[in-house]
């Protein structure tokens, strides 16, 4: 039997440690069929790395992207097309970044800079990085970014929440105006996962904490698989009508009030 991304090819992000979603998804990928191009920034060598613990490690290419730089971003197209060929099938947006001081109980005094940084690398380049990519989406496909529910204001979190805001309204407004290129654009919403993004965050164990009492489903820190599968799911054909979606893989703590 063929995977659900049998012939596909898709660009992952964000693959900086074993323990990430992104990992996970590409894992998955690989295993379900998919032809798959990594990016990585700011230390390609580490994705490298990290690349050779997957299924196929000889098949994958690693692509140096700051999706805050014009230059990266106006040769990425290229780039993908040299290893690829002409066609992409999907993308997956798992970037997120804030400076120390937008994070960890200092909401109140974060300068605009900073804010700024958090809401372009967070946001922004979900827009930035699929207008890229979009000549070889020639027919259609499928955009998938990870989020952390932006209805709450989370503790620690601080300017991430609105970042995770601006990416979840972004998502919406993509997927109205690429329906035409038949391109769906949808998030995963995930639980707290013990990556390297999350350890950046002051406090983040606090923040963690609020699943061992409120998840209905028992929840794992340390498996970012559930999320990745959410993820692969949503790359393949199996949601041809889905877009502009936020599916919730948190154990269904979205769901509970108290």
């Amino acid at each position: 039997m063929s995977g659900i991304l049998e012939g596909k090819r898709i660009l992952i992000t964000g693959v900086l440690m074993e323990s990430s979603i992104a990992f996970h998804t590409a894992k998955l990928a690989q295993e379900q069929g998919a032809e798959i191009i990594l990016t990585a920034w700011p230390r390609p060598t580490l994705t490298e790395r990290i690349a050779k613990k997957l299924p196929q490690p000889e098949k994958v290419k690693v692509l140096e992207l700051d999706v805050s730089n014009d230059e990266h971003l106006a040769r990425l197209e290229s780039q993908v097309r040299e290893h690829l060929g002409d066609k992409l099938d999907g993308i997956v947006h798992s970037i997120g970044f804030a400076p120390q001081d937008a994070l960890g109980g200092n909401f109140l005094n974060t300068p605009f800079e900073s804010v700024a940084t958090a809401m372009h690398v967070s946001a922004f380049s979900l827009k930035s990085l699929t207008m890229a990519l979009l000549p070889l989406m020639t027919e259609g496909g499928s955009v998938v970014g990870l989020t952390f529910d932006a209805q709450y204001a989370w503790p620690q979190y601080d300017w991430m929440g609105p970042a995770k805001a601006a990416l979840e309204a972004t998502n919406r407004y993509m997927a109205r105006d690429l329906g035409k290129h038949d391109i769906r654009c949808n998030l995963i919403s995930a639980g707290p996962i013990g990556s390297m993004a999350a350890k950046s965050i002051p406090g983040f164990a606090e923040l963690a904490s609020v699943w061992d009492s409120r998840s209905p489903l028992e929840w794992k820190l340390e498996d970012p698989e559930p999320a990745g599968k959410g993820v692969v799911a949503l790359l393949s054909d199996w949601f041809p009508k889905t877009t502009g979606e936020i599916v919730h893989v948190d154990g269904g703590l979205h769901a509970i009030g108290a």
